[in-house]
């Protein structure tokens, strides 16, 4: 409602939801907005053939001044607290001029080819599918998008990690590259401090059963481990020394690899101070996994699940996800 106001009242309102976020939208949902003069597209609408490649990013951007992006999604499940009720989330408010014009710009191609196998077609046949223009704005944001365009992000923190001494890491969904699992562990066993808290409870059962999966190794180096435990985490932040990651990847092959994400990145001590501070107030929360503790859980059975739940969400998504890319019509 509050949208189709501001679209009666001669604001240009445009808004890209995923076609696989929301399924359940009905065909009229937008009919009021658009009555209005507003917009509203449907990314790469859902259908058997094209359900892999989606839309992850969340930003909300007003008159070219005021963003906000993180991992809330528009749902009655984001109402609360994150604690007594409601998934436990956040995000960052930005108003920094290199930042907007990168997500205006980011936005903007997003909305134009939101028909996304007909973009794909359209790139795989004149042989371009590179980067997007708007990914060498210059700027905080770091974008990824399907492999076949350079994921900023993972980059950016896999070079951070090099020299890190004390890495804080929220995930919703936890099932990094090995490359990523191996930067980590270095960390600890240099002697740096690596903290990660992770999903005690999950909207995704599968993930979680592959990230527990891989825990051992983590806790081996030294690396320590909290899950949350009142309510689903849904959050996504990576603060490494001075270095603040916040925006909608989680560190997992989907939004390392196929998904269309945004992170923003500030190498700022007082903003750094505060999402430490972030962080420690959700261990309050949190239960620590101790190795002993982990290992009693490895029956034959659970190391089989987690195994599989692995091999479905790291290397049987992405070649499906390349599968469609390339057999997009």
């Amino acid at each position: 409602a509050a949208l189709t106001r501001a679209a009666a009242r001669g604001v240009r309102v445009q808004v890209l939801v995923d076609g696989g976020g929301s399924p359940t939208l009905p065909s009229d949902y937008w009919r009021d907005l658009e009555a209005a003069g507003g917009q509203a597209h449907i990314f790469n609408p859902l259908t058997f053939r094209h359900f892999s490649l989606r839309s992850h990013r969340k930003l909300l951007l007003i008159d070219d001044a005021t963003a906000v992006t993180g991992g809330f999604n528009i749902s009655l499940e984001y109402d609360g607290d994150g604690v007594t009720t409601g998934w436990r989330d956040f995000g960052i408010e930005l108003q920094d001029p290199a930042a907007l014009r990168q997500l205006a710009a980011s936005f903007d191609h997003l909305f134009t080819h939101h028909l996304a196998r007909r973009f794909l077609r359209h790139r795989w046949q004149h042989r371009t599918l590179l980067r997007p223009a708007y990914y060498r704005l210059p700027g905080p944001v770091l974008f990824s998008g399907p492999r076949l365009v350079r994921n900023q992000f993972s980059r950016q923190l896999l070079q951070t990690l090099r020299h890190a001494r004390h890495v804080r890491i929220v995930s919703a969904y936890f099932a990094p590259s090995f490359r990523l699992r191996c930067a980590l562990r270095a960390v600890a066993l240099r002697g740096g401090t690596v903290e990660l808290l992770l999903a005690g409870k999950s909207d995704v059962p599968l993930a979680q059963r592959a990230a527990r999966s891989i825990y051992g190794s983590l806790l081996k180096a030294g690396v320590v481990i909290w899950e949350y435990q009142p309510q689903i985490l849904h959050a996504k932040l990576a603060v490494v020394d001075d270095n603040v990651f916040a925006g909608t990847a989680n560190l997992d092959a989907r939004s390392l690899a196929i998904n269309h994400e945004l992170m923003v990145h500030f190498c700022e001590p007082r903003l750094a101070t505060e999402a430490r501070a972030m962080f420690a107030a959700d261990l309050r929360h949190s239960q620590q996994i101790l190795l002993e503790d982990w290992q009693r859980t490895r029956t034959l059975l659970t190391r089989f699940r987690g195994a599989i739940a692995r091999f479905l969400l790291t290397t049987v998504d992405p070649w499906l996800a390349r599968r469609q890319m390339r057999d997009a019509r």
